[in-house]
This record gives C-alpha cells, structure tokens and sequence, in this order.
C-alpha cells in the first residue's frame, strides 16, 4: 500500500524520534564508554535519547530599542 501525497511529508520526519537504530546505540555507548568491541549486541544497555525543545531567546533591550524605533518610523 502507498501513502497519500496528502499525508507525506516533504522533509522526511522533522520531530524527533524516540528509538535509536543498533548502529546509533552502539555508538552513543562507545561515546560514553560503556561498549567495547566484542561485547554481544542482544541485550546491550539502554539508552536515553535526549528530547531537543527550543528555547525562545529573550529580547534584548538594544533589540527591544530598535523594534520600537523602526515601528515608530513606520508609522
């Protein structure tokens, strides 16, 4: 069965995802040096995926100035 071109997405999943591939792990555990070669892949740690949220960046009052400005000029 094919998806609907009304319901796939052009870029792909853009959220992130909450499992990681065996390859991902493996190294994610190499970074943190809980995997050495050799060691069986069935039953390998578990790994926290770390949740990305974006924070907004608070205005600046030198940002704030020059809105206020450009706004005024506008009108």
């Amino acid at each position: 069965m094919t998806i609907d071109k009304t319901l796939r997405i052009r870029a792909g999943i853009s959220r992130s995802r909450n499992v990681l591939t065996r390859a991902e792990r493996v190294s994610k555990l190499q970074a943190s040096e809980r995997w050495h070669e050799g060691d069986p892949v069935l039953g390998m740690p578990k790994v926290r995926v770390q949740k990305v949220s974006l924070k907004k960046k608070k205005k600046t009052k030198k940002a704030e100035e020059e809105e206020a400005a450009a706004s005024a000029e506008k009108k």
